[in-house]
């Protein structure tokens, strides 16, 4: 695939907090690769530096050291009259909605088209337009305040889309929303990728939205990027501790320590983890491979996940009976399963 949005070696220093002191590293030396056409998540706990990295990428924050490339443009050089231009093929969505209350719904989708000079008729045209899209047809003349948070966020995602971007910067969109209105939300946008090809980047701290819509992730400690690749790879097989502690948050964990010793306590027989990806093994394979050699056996801890549509299981299971027919069964449950007794 085309690579649309490069940094190579991307720094963001801040000026001391005090005088004397040293200067606050926002980003530190940060190089990544996103390809046209794919939403791309980035993801860190907070102060991690990743809404200040955002905001580099469409230059409402001027990079300290590196380059960034749009497409074919090195935003990061440009200024002034050059550098608007630009901009404005970079929407933005934020946490807040950023809504102008003194404006309706169709004049906060349309002040951006207003901005550039867009004529009034192509300016309602395109407001009735996108307003179709987000599913706001009816709303065009009320006022934020009216709205609910999901619908307000609609309009904000609305007037983004107002001149055409390429590319679409989420940052937090959703983490003042409920689940539901999330979950709605996640969907207009994967639908803005699907449909219009534009390339989204997400920023955020909430890993369903991850999981639900990002194609490949980043994650970020102390401003920088310490990880990154496929979403699926990245939560089934995090190899650093930050990204671990993310991925726990949803996918099931391996029992350990004392909530192993626990299991232990409560249930007779052998204790067995087993992991599976959705390359060909599933959960009925394993049950039923364990019950096909007539031993016992239950699910004492985890479950079975789904990342981008994929399947990933990760189960605790407690297995009783003949020791050679346990080891045979297990034996024989085939390719994309891993088994390992907890001795």
């Amino acid at each position: 695939m085309t690579q649309h949005i490069v940094l190579d070696r991307v720094s963001k220093r801040f000026p001391p907090a005090k005088r004397g002191g040293d200067p606050i590293v926002a980003v530190d030396d940060v190089s990544l690769s996103i390809e046209q056409g794919e939403v791309f998540g980035i993801i860190g706990y907070s102060g991690a530096g990743k809404s200040t990295l955002v905001r580099l990428i469409n230059q409402l924050e001027p990079v300290t050291e590196g380059a960034i490339r749009v497409g074919d443009v090195e935003i990061s050089g440009l200024r002034g009259k050059a550098l608007r231009e630009q901009q404005t093929r970079i929407g933005m969505i934020f946490q807040r909605f950023n809504l102008l209350h003194s404006r309706t719904v169709a004049g906060n989708v349309a002040y951006p088209l207003e901005v550039v000079g867009v004529p009034r008729a192509e300016r309602r045209r395109r407001v009735e337009e996108l307003l179709e899209f987000v599913g706001l047809a009816g709303r065009a003349d009320a006022y934020p305040e009216q709205l609910s948070g999901g619908q307000q966020q609609r309009v904000g995602i609305a007037r983004a889309l107002a001149a055409n971007p390429q590319v679409l910067l989420a940052d937090e969109a959703t983490s003042a929303l409920d689940p539901e209105t999330t979950a709605e939300v996640l969907d207009l946008l994967a639908r803005v990728n699907r449909e219009l090809g534009v390339t989204i980047v997400v920023i955020t701290h909430e890993m369903e939205v991850i999981t639900r819509i990002a194609d490949r992730v980043a994650v970020m400690e102390a401003g920088r990027v310490v990880e990154t690749g496929s979403t699926y790879d990245v939560f089934t097989r995090p190899t650093t501790d930050v990204a671990k502690r993310f991925v726990a948050t949803v996918v099931r964990a391996l029992p350990e320590g004392d909530e192993l010793v626990a299991l232990r306590a409560q249930h007779e027989g052998r204790l067995f983890t087993i992991s599976f990806t959705d390359e060909g093994a599933s959960e009925a394979r394993v049950f039923g491979a364990l019950a096909r050699a007539g031993v016992d056996f239950n699910l004492v801890h985890g479950g079975v996940d789904d990342i981008q549509g994929r399947v990933y299981g990760l189960l605790t299971i407690a297995v009783r009976g003949d020791a050679a027919a346990i080891d045979a069964a297990l034996a024989q449950i085939g390719p994309g399963v891993t088994v390992e007794e907890q001795r």
